[in-house]
């Protein structure tokens, strides 16, 4: 065996009770208003009931048989000299039971004293506040450490000062003493019981809450993803078919302009293979901004990733959709000032959709985009002339303007469209702006 290890661990020991008894290990006791007046309730009762025994058996003499014919006699303080100490005895230890739960060791460590002073015949004097005193250092010492050491040996004392002749504990009182720590330690196991199950049952609802909000969190996201995926695609996609419808229309009469469709097409589906990849690659990230994948596609769909587009990409967008057969025009005024990308990349997501809805349901209509960026509001306005529903075009489902209405929300923006009265379809989205 190591000494030197040993000796270090008893050190370690000693040293930790000894700061375990100068320093609280648990939270100082806070008392609010009930619990004051309590105590002092508590106290004046024990006061009254004490000083009144103590005054009643003044110069009294108590004859016990502590066996057939033999009798003993107990003597109790007399005179006025017994009175005010049979007084001051009872003020002392049932005052201090008024600060019980603010300084439980001081109170028991007094009324201990108490007990010891008072003479055996008359020991009723302390006996009752030496009991408040030993469970109040029990529940309500933050010393725990120290009340672990005080608590055995003031009982200790206490129980060694009686004799076999005056016994410190009445017997009437004996089955008293029993039934109520036992009623109290049934209430407090109901209690305990009771706050369990409440505890439990909060936290079920906590659990219940937390999915719920994840359930919710996840449709958010499939729902965020899907119109992501639709303004993507939708657009490319929607230029392309109908490229590919001119080109096979005029394939044979003209394949000059049959080779230009065709062009058209390739460069929409190269437009949507980069923005998909973006998407893709937006979602394959991983904490340290790297492709979740390190596999050849994935690398590459990282590597090519490439800004949001927003309003410095409107031209390019209004130019391919002209190249593909619909005239528009473009028109932007008002200062030019710096636009947080978000909203850039919501001012792009709606014209984008207006102008695909033109190109599928408004087949040799003219369309107009107009973007008015003003002090407090960004304005944009995408109009049609109206046309004839082009090849192959379904009736719309709306998720589009449902998706931009959602996108222009975060923005505390709105989004309004119908019909024109002179003809044609307008879209209009108004985005408030930050003070510059």
């Amino acid at each position: 065996m190591n000494t030197r290890a040993e000796l270090e661990r008893l050190w370690t020991l000693a040293r930790d009770t000894v700061r375990g008894a100068r320093f609280p290990t648990g939270p100082p006791p806070r008392l609010g208003r009930r619990a004051w007046q309590f105590d002092l309730l508590l106290a004046l009762v024990l006061g009254v009931a004490t000083v009144h025994y103590g005054i009643d058996n003044v110069n009294v003499t108590v004859v016990r048989e502590i066996a057939p014919g033999v009798e003993y006699v107990v003597p109790r303080p007399a005179g006025p000299g017994g009175m005010a100490l049979m007084v001051a005895l009872a003020v002392v230890a049932s005052g201090a039971v008024a600060l019980r739960r603010r300084f439980p060791l001081a109170v028991l460590c007094v009324v201990t004293a108490a007990v010891l002073v008072t003479p055996q015949s008359v020991l009723r004097l302390t006996l009752y506040a030496f009991v408040i005193a030993v469970y109040s250092a029990a529940v309500h010492s933050p010393y725990r450490t120290a009340t672990l050491a005080a608590l055995p040996v003031s009982v200790l004392l206490v129980g060694l000062s009686g004799d076999s002749v005056t016994p410190i504990v009445p017997n009437e009182y004996i089955v008293l003493l029993i039934l109520v720590p036992m009623a109290g330690a049934a209430l407090g196991l109901r209690t305990w019981k009771h706050r369990t199950d409440e505890g439990r049952s909060r936290l079920a609802a906590l659990e219940r809450e937390q999915a719920g909000a994840l359930r919710r969190a996840v449709a958010y996201e499939r729902a965020r993803i899907a119109r992501e995926l639709h303004d993507v695609v939708t657009h490319n996609v929607s230029v392309m078919v109908i490229q590919a419808g001119a080109a096979r229309t005029v394939m044979r009469t003209s394949p000059e302009q049959a080779g230009e469709a065709l062009l058209a097409v390739e460069a929409g589906g190269r437009a949507a293979m980069t923005e998909l990849r973006h998407v893709m690659g937006l979602l394959t990230m991983t904490d340290e901004g790297e492709p979740a994948c390190g596999a050849g596609a994935v690398a590459e769909a990282g590597a090519e990733l490439a800004p949001q587009p927003g309003l410095d990409q409107l031209a390019t967008l209004v130019a391919g959709v002209r190249d593909a057969g619909l005239p528009v025009g473009l028109t932007m005024t008002g200062a030019s000032r710096a636009i947080p990308p978000g909203v850039g990349l919501a001012v792009y997501r709606v014209v984008q959709e207006a102008l695909t809805n033109t190109v599928k349901h408004a087949s040799g209509a003219t369309a107009s985009v107009t973007v008015e960026q003003g002090p407090e509001r960004l304005r944009v306005e995408v109009t049609d002339t109206g046309g004839r529903p082009g090849q192959g075009a379904a009736a719309g489902s709306g998720r589009g303007l449902i998706g931009l209405r959602e996108r222009l929300a975060v923005y505390g923006g709105t989004l309004s469209s119908g019909r024109r009265m002179t003809g044609g379809y307008r879209v209009e989205a108004l985005i408030p702006l930050e003070a510059p």
